[in-house]
């Protein structure tokens, strides 16, 4: 008994050391609640940030495109003015609608193109533009067993334009967190990620300083709680994993989009984007973070 218990201690202490996290702080700096009388608007799953915090591309859940520019005073944001928007279309040019519209993720590739990921029909496709065609890229047999309403919330790309996504529910038979990648010729599962509690991974990025960053939800029925994580990635190979913020319930909505991106200063930032359910007592807010570099 006492030698089955000392080996348990050991094998825990071994576990622990693998996957050792840093806790490093990050910085609140502003949230903004975005309006729009439209009845598209909503259900934001996804965005990315780019000329130093001035431009966003989000997307909604029941497939919409949306481009906007972003007003800001120092560090907090004053408006956010539409420019655009766009259905995500199918591959034969129609817009996307009901499970096989569920898009969640987008990844922004150095050409322009965005690369998008679907839950209930999983897969990833590829756009050249907001109003293009779908190129679907090849589909393995491990999405197939992935859980309908549970699977492809995350999306990012890295500097080798390689796209690496997780499902938000599926675990290996370990109870990680599989991550896929697609290198341009075929997907693979390089890795896997710790998962830690009962948060659920619903979006990801890599940061301009080359890590991996993982945006986590929990949800009980006092509201919902927020987690960032980050990792060093080199080749298959994942490590330093560090959590940077954990919010208390109800600090924040739904937050399910993340991009990370800096500002003029060269500081380093988290924006997030909640998903309001197209609900009345929701709303779509915008949250960002300096995060330690």
């Amino acid at each position: 008994m006492r030698r089955s218990l000392a080996i348990q201690l050991i094998a825990t202490l071994l576990a622990g050391a693998v996957w050792a996290v840093e806790v490093k702080t990050a910085t609140y700096l502003n949230s903004f609640v975005w309006r729009h009388p439209d009845d598209w608007f909503g259900g934001f799953s996804a965005l990315h940030i780019s000329d130093n915090g001035r431009h966003m591309l989000a997307l909604s859940d029941r497939s919409v495109l949306v481009r906007a520019t972003i007003a800001r005073d120092g560090d907090d944001i004053t408006g956010v003015r539409i420019t655009g928007n766009w259905p995500v279309l199918s591959s034969t040019g129609r817009p996307l609608s009901g499970e096989a519209g569920d898009s969640e993720g987008i990844a922004v590739a150095p050409d322009g193109s965005q690369y998008i990921s679907f839950e209930s029909v999983h897969r990833v496709a590829r756009y050249a533009a907001p109003d293009a065609e779908a190129r679907v890229l090849p589909r393995p047999k491990a999405f197939d067993n992935l859980k309908q309403n549970g699977s492809f919330e995350a999306l990012a790309i890295d500097n080798q334009g390689w796209l690496y996504t997780l499902p938000e529910r599926s675990r290996t038979e370990a109870g990680d967190i599989p991550v896929y990648r697609w290198d341009g010729q075929s997907w693979s599962t390089p890795f896997v990620l710790p998962q830690r509690g009962k948060f659920l991974p619903v979006s990801a990025d890599f940061g301009p300083d080359g890590r991996f960053y993982l945006l986590e939800r929990a949800l009980s029925l006092t509201g919902f709680r927020t987690r960032l994580r980050r990792w060093q990635i080199t080749g298959d190979t994942i490590g330093a994993e560090e959590t940077l913020f954990t919010s208390g319930t109800g600090t924040h909505d739904n937050l399910e989009g993340l991009s990370v991106w800096r500002d003029d200063q060269l500081r380093l930032r988290a924006t997030m984007i909640s998903d309001d359910n197209f609900l009345v007592l929701q709303r779509t807010e915008l949250v960002e973070y300096l995060l330690p570099d």
